[in-house]
């Protein structure tokens, strides 16, 4: 199993607002500027009917008549749209002064308060295969609550599930495309269930991903099932599962962004082999309620075949796990309790230094065999 690395890099601080208003005289002139706009659209001159109306209006007046009642028509609904501007008045004067308060509400940030924004990010269309390069340089920016992902190349990954993106079935020599897709389902009902299950993370028993295991495949689940209950620096189940412990930290959201790729070929047992290769970005912050956030960075690499049952004893509609890896960035190199442990900028490192060389754990451009090292340092997370 991979070795785990630490964190060393800190992100720039985000920049501070020094505000933007709109003045009382800049919002007094507007409304003014208003009312002369809809004075200077008003005839100049009455017509003669116009007079007319008046002076019949001014003469039952005097008598002490009441008009006589009209039918509505187009000019009654002229009439009703002009009063709605004196309440639009008074809203476009209320945003106006929200927007003097708190300039932030306007999308865009137009009076350059120089607010940190949040920035639509294009989604990287689905991986197909391995990347050549690193992703490149994200913005410099800290993690927070509500952007847990700033700074981070995964900001433009896929969020959970949806970053786990079947590659299309298609028959494999005699076997069939509905059976090479149900392989693939399955592969992926594994990743979920091991790395995104909110009850795995949690450091609950990984139910969803252990029933999707082939259970009579020898010493699988009883090494599982012993690595969960007494974990060691040779038993961890982090080699499979994701899990954080609660009383230390905490998923920050309910996101966790997925990035990787599947293939699939004809396997050993007459069934399908699938190769999955995965990168699971989860952001925490401490249990105490600190707002402090970083982020555990977990690469995934599994080797899983579903046999043909009609060929050998195995269970129908279970995978047999054939191989698996896990490489963990920003965790803590010398506990082995079954738990990840993210280290925070602000605290100081502890444990052993790192002796393996500095990498960027973003990095899926190499083999899984190239990007093991001992416990060493991480470029970014």
């Amino acid at each position: 199993m991979g070795r785990r690395l630490q964190v060393v890099g800190r992100s720039s601080e985000e920049s501070g607002n020094d505000g933007s208003s709109i003045s009382d005289e800049d919002l007094r002139a507007f409304l003014q500027d208003s009312e002369r706009g809809a004075a200077d659209s008003a005839p100049k001159e009455p017509s003669a009917r116009a007079r007319m109306v008046t002076e019949r209006l001014r003469q039952q007046d005097a008598r002490g008549e009441a008009p006589q009642p009209w039918r509505p028509g187009p000019a009654a609904a002229a009439g009703r749209r002009r009063k709605v501007w004196p309440f639009l008045g008074v809203a476009l004067a209320l945003c106006a002064l929200a927007v003097s308060l708190k300039p932030s509400v306007l999308p865009g940030d137009p009076f350059g308060s120089g607010q940190p924004k949040d920035v639509t990010v294009s989604p990287l269309p689905a991986e197909t295969a391995a990347p050549t390069a690193a992703p490149g340089p994200a913005p410099e920016e800290l993690p927070t609550l509500d952007r847990p992902f700033a700074g981070s190349p995964a900001l433009s990954w896929a969020d959970g599930e949806a970053g786990i993106v079947l590659p299309p079935a298609k028959a494999v020599g005699s076997i069939s495309k509905e059976r090479v897709a149900q392989a693939l389902q399955l592969t992926k009902k594994l990743l979920v269930g091991a790395n995104l299950d909110p009850r795995t993370l949690r450091g609950e028993r990984p139910e969803a991903a252990l029933a999707v295991l082939d259970p009579g495949q020898p010493h699988l689940l009883d090494d599982l099932n012993g690595f969960l209950r007494s974990p060691d620096e040779d038993h961890d189940p982090l080699g499979l599962f994701s899990r954080f412990d609660p009383d230390e930290v905490r998923l920050v959201g309910d996101v966790v962004k997925a990035r990787g790729h599947m293939t699939f070929k004809k396997g050993e047992y007459a069934g399908v082999a699938v190769h999955a290769d995965y990168t699971f970005v989860y952001p925490v912050s401490r249990a105490d309620g600190s707002t402090e956030v970083t982020r555990t960075i977990v690469r995934r690499v599994l080797d899983v075949e579903l046999p043909d049952p009609a060929k050998y004893d195995v269970a129908p509609g279970r995978l047999t796990l054939v191989e698996y890896n896990g490489d963990f960035g920003n965790d803590r190199c010398d506990v082995h309790d079954g738990f990840l442990h993210p280290e925070f900028p602000t605290t100081e490192p502890t444990g052993p230094s790192p002796t393996g060389p500095t990498k960027d754990p973003y990095d899926r451009s190499k083999s899984f065999e190239e990007s093991l090292s001992d416990c060493g340092t991480v470029s970014r997370i």
